[in-house]
């Protein structure tokens, strides 16, 4: 490991056909990930992996003629998704540490962000620990820069000194991630959420605004747990107020549990030294061997649209790729395990301008994210529709109860049809 510096030579470790990986969110190294935008035109050619990307990274990179593989089509990594001719990894999250470990998916040149802890020899990546231990040990080269502004985490968070080939000093724009505000209707939809998940449940929750509505709709619930890939700055909310007091998990009690700290100044202080929030892998979090040993747990997804057979998109808008495979069936799978455990679709009855139903006939040709034999609860901002064990026409009859009312019509007749046509 060299001492640090203000700044990196990437032309003297990079080799041409490299793939270029790092943390996702707020693990993002901005003054490397900026640096190698800067450096790109003279740099041999390479490959970005990226996941969920939030800073305007992929669009810089673009213009300097990167090329890149994805995880999925979220946030930023929206344009190097598209740009890439969708060069798009379709992989459950918890397949995302094994591909990496077979080399299925390179991570030759992996860049981190990472603070010193109190023990000689070890840094914190502070915020990101999903496929990071994955990416490190896979790599050829691994470059960290020294930030101050992480916080100092443990378990699957931690990284050997020995490990860390090059060493920088952070010198680029924190990559915050501050809840999103939600809108009326995704207030709705969490209030439908919020009654179904009972107190002592364990939850998982996204980003976003309806998972900060979530988390709102969540406050007055007692002793809830959080077993997550994510939790948002919402999740301190919960904490401080005593509806989450993780006693209840069967599994890590008395801790929160996630693979990063997707929210802004908020979450990252709170979670500074503190030994009740764990961050872990991917290979923990999204393993069915670890939900199946929680308690009640409650998952909340969301989705692009759903048909009238329970078949769930959380993929294609249309022609776009905006969306991911990411862990939505680990968790939907997981909380089916978990002893008293329930998954949870929620997502507003229409697109934002309201001139489309999300609730469809079928999806002529789009993917299929999570199959109609893994949903459990549909919720929208008209109520919940349990799916579970119910056969094709009931399945469709109480998705078109939760659909619209201007699109309920349209719905029945295309149900009808489908009848008389079999």
């Amino acid at each position: 490991m060299t001492k640090p510096s203000s700044e990196f030579d990437f032309a003297s470790v990079l080799q041409s056909g490299d793939h270029v990986a790092w943390p996702q969110g707020t693990g993002e190294p901005t003054g490397l990930t900026a640096a190698l935008v800067e450096a790109t035109p003279s740099l041999p050619d390479y490959v970005a992996v990226l996941g969920m990307v939030t800073t305007r990274t992929p669009k810089a990179m673009t213009e300097n003629g990167a090329r890149f593989l994805c995880l999925n089509g979220a946030a930023g990594t929206r344009i190097a998704a598209a740009v890439s001719g969708n060069r798009i990894v379709p992989s459950h999250v918890s397949a995302v540490p094994g591909l990496i470990r077979a080399r299925r998916l390179r991570t030759d040149v992996v860049l981190i962000r990472v603070r010193p802890t109190n023990e000689a020899g070890m840094f914190s990546v502070g915020v990101v620990a999903d496929f990071v231990q994955e990416m490190v040990n896979a790599a050829r080269v691994v470059v960290a820069e020294i930030d101050d502004r992480l916080p100092l985490t443990a378990d699957d968070a931690l990284i050997a000194s020995e490990r860390i080939d090059y060493l920088t000093l952070a010198d680029g724009l924190e990559p915050l991630l501050p809840d999103a505000v939600p809108n009326p209707t995704e207030i709705e939809v969490a209030r439908h959420v919020a009654e179904i998940i009972p107190d002592r449940a364990t939850i998982q929750l996204g980003i976003g605004g309806l998972p900060t509505a979530v988390c709102a709709a969540l406050a007055g619930h007692k002793d809830l747990g959080i077993h997550s890939g994510v939790i948002p700055d919402c999740a301190v909310d919960l904490l401080e107020k005593g509806a989450i007091s993780n006693r209840y998990k069967g599994l890590d009690e008395g801790r929160t549990v996630t693979g990063g700290l997707f929210g802004a100044r908020r979450l990252i202080d709170f979670s500074d030294g503190n030994a009740a929030i764990s961050l872990r892998g991917a290979a923990y979090t999204h393993a069915a061997q670890t939900m199946i040993r929680l308690k009640k747990f409650y998952t909340v997804n969301s989705a692009i649209e759903i048909d009238l057979t329970g078949q769930v998109n959380s993929e294609l808008a249309g022609s776009k790729y905006v969306g991911a495979v990411g862990g939505q069936v680990d968790f939907v799978r997981g909380a089916r395990l978990s002893e008293g455990g329930r998954s949870i679709i929620a997502l507003a009855s229409t697109t934002a301008d309201g001139k489309t139903s999300k609730i469809v006939a079928g999806f002529e040709g789009r993917p299929v994210t999570t199959a109609r034999s893994d949903i459990d609860i549909v919720v929208t901002e008209f109520g919940s529709a349990e799916l579970w064990g119910l056969d094709f026409p009931a399945r469709a009859r109480a998705l078109i109860a939760i659909a619209h009312p201007d699109f309920r019509e349209t719905l029945d007749r295309s149900l009808n049809a489908a009848a008389h046509a079999g």
